[in-house]
């Protein structure tokens, strides 16, 4: 593969002048990471059509189907994407990109052949690392194919991917479950059952589609700004170097690296995150059917709590300039922050709606792929697409107008899911679920742009993993397990465990409109403020 050159990237990175006309060969790889990311759906949210199989064959329970698919994901896949953001900041994006698809496809077909926990666990743990690759990688890129006026319409596109995967995760888990089953009912080739055939279905081709990426040009980075960047001569030492400072326990070495009080905070802090997840455990009462799943949910979440503490505060010693317009900015923390509560809402409405459907309001699982799963795809793929044309539209008008579209992707979306989970009709749910999915959808290429607006390209990467720790330990990490929880507590109210998660509206509120006072005066600033942090610029 021929690699670009820094000297022609308009010719051979498909970078242009803000006000040129985007070349095609851009909107061609947008395509394609598209397709990627329809797959890393597919391979996280197929776990959920095929996990009364999983229970019944593997003969686990409710809590360790949980716990696998929510927080134990949630935190490798949060962890591992900082230093993979690293090292798309540093390294060939479209190898790294490459290389985690053929990774996680590989996993995904290994649960295929999973008969304990064990080897299931780890396979989903391998699945999340691999998936940690795409989108920091795939933003970065993006800003390198688009100018600044359409980035938030190709981040929208290409986040279309997550509800695409999401909700055709639910008809091909479905269709290859009966089908399987229909032609085995004693087990098909290798004994394999057919929630077992379907992480083959679905991992197999990703293989395959990995050699396709490895085609995809690699754009010069920050040519499109008029900001070149030349290459890193050492890409690997920064990624090793952040291993160091977020995975534990080689976080206490990172630390120690860095000088005894580095160290003592860095203990200190693990020592708080210790006594969080001791007296949170404590505190939430066990219920019958989550005993053990409590007390794994703290324990992981306070490992994964304090690798981002001990990773951020590496980061303002290592990178200050990174430090200063990532956790250092109260623009930029707004802005995850508040796109956060947007997930923690709408991951627990997406995960727990089937459930739901079929337990309070007597849904067939044969319709709940069409009727819930295609509609989801449908409605996250035009709300995505729309909220993030509209606030490219708006930006062009008011310096906030990307705001306010997540603003309203956070609002608009509380009355329709009021009425889901409070209605005795399965049709008007389905319509609700749909309105839901629609304005939820349609604030993550706002939040997404606006991200990578406050920082330079170089941070673009890891820019990226900072969004994703957001929507993960907060979005998948808490809200799906809070919605079991209340629910278990509550003699299986779903009802009430999933309408539990709009307590965070109001905090989500308050943030979006810190965001909107601050993001303006931040990005107005980005060079100067990179420069007094000593950024060469």
């Amino acid at each position: 593969m021929n690699e670009p050159q820094a000297e022609a990237p308009q010719a051979q990175s498909g970078a242009v002048p803000d006000n040129d006309k985007v070349p095609a060969y851009s909107w061609y790889a947008l395509g394609v990471l598209v397709v990627i990311y329809v797959l890393n759906f597919i391979d996280r949210q197929i776990l959920s059509i095929l996990a009364n199989d999983i229970k019944l064959d593997l003969g686990v329970e409710d809590d360790y189907l949980g716990f696998l698919y929510g927080t134990a994901f949630a935190v490798f896949y949060a962890l591992f994407g900082i230093p993979l953001g690293r090292l798309a900041d540093s390294w060939k994006r479209i190898r790294l990109m490459s290389l985690g698809l053929a990774l996680w496809s590989a996993m995904t077909a290994l649960s295929g052949f999973a008969r304990d926990t064990a080897t299931l666990t780890a396979a989903r743990i391998g699945v999340g690392v691999g998936e940690a690759t795409a989108s920091p990688a795939a933003y970065s890129l993006i800003s390198d194919w688009f100018p600044a006026r359409l980035r938030a319409t190709a981040l929208a596109i290409y986040s279309s991917g997550l509800y695409i995967g999401g909700g055709v995760s639910l008809l091909i888990g479905g269709l290859v479950v009966e089908n399987w089953n229909a032609a085995f009912p004693d087990g098909g080739p290798l004994g394999l059952a057919g929630w077992q055939a379907a992480f083959l279905a679905v991992g197999i081709p990703g293989v395959l589609l990995a050699f396709w990426v490895m085609t995809l040009r690699e754009p010069v980075r920050g040519a499109i700004d008029g900001l070149p960047t030349p290459e890193d001569p050492h890409p690997f030492r920064g990624f090793v170097n952040e291993l160091l400072q977020v995975i534990p326990p080689f976080t206490v070495i990172g630390a120690a690296m860095r000088g005894l009080p580095a160290l003592a905070l860095n203990l200190a802090g693990a020592a708080f995150f210790a006594v969080a997840a001791t007296v949170l455990s404590r505190a939430v009462p066990a219920t019958s059917s989550l005993i053990d799943g409590i007390s794994d949910q703290w324990l992981f979440l306070g490992v994964g709590y304090y690798a981002v503490f001990s990773w951020a505060t590496s980061l303002k010693s290592r990178d200050l300039p990174t430090f200063r317009l990532t956790w250092g900015s109260p623009a930029f923390l707004t802005v995850v922050l508040g796109y956060g509560t947007v997930a923690f809402i709408s991951y627990s409405a997406a995960y727990w709606g089937a459930p739901y459907a079929e337990r309070a309001l007597g849904a067939d699982k044969s319709d709940l792929g069409w009727f819930l799963g295609a509609a989801s795809a449908v409605a996250g793929f035009l709300g995505v697409i729309l909220g993030g044309r509209m606030a490219d539209h708006l930006l062009e008008r008011y310096a906030t107008g990307r705001l306010w579209v997540v603003m309203f992707g956070l609002l608009a979306s509380v009355p329709p899911l009021i009425l889901a989970y409070s209605t005795d009709s399965l049709p008007l749910f389905y319509v609700a679920s749909f309105v839901t999915q629609l304005t939820s959808a349609s604030a993550l290429g706002a939040a997404a742009a606006s991200s990578q607006a406050l920082v330079l390209p170089r941070m673009r990467g890891l820019a990226t993993a900072t969004f994703f720790l957001s929507t993960t330990l907060v979005g998948l990490g808490i809200g799906p397990f809070m919605v079991g929880y209340v629910s278990a507590v509550n003699g299986d109210d779903l009802s009430m465990g999933v309408l539990s998660t709009l307590v965070v509206v109001p905090i989500g509120f308050v943030l979006l409109l810190a965001a909107i006072k601050l993001v303006p005066a931040a990005a107005s600033s980005l060079v100067e403020r990179a420069r007094a942090a000593g950024e060469p610029l």
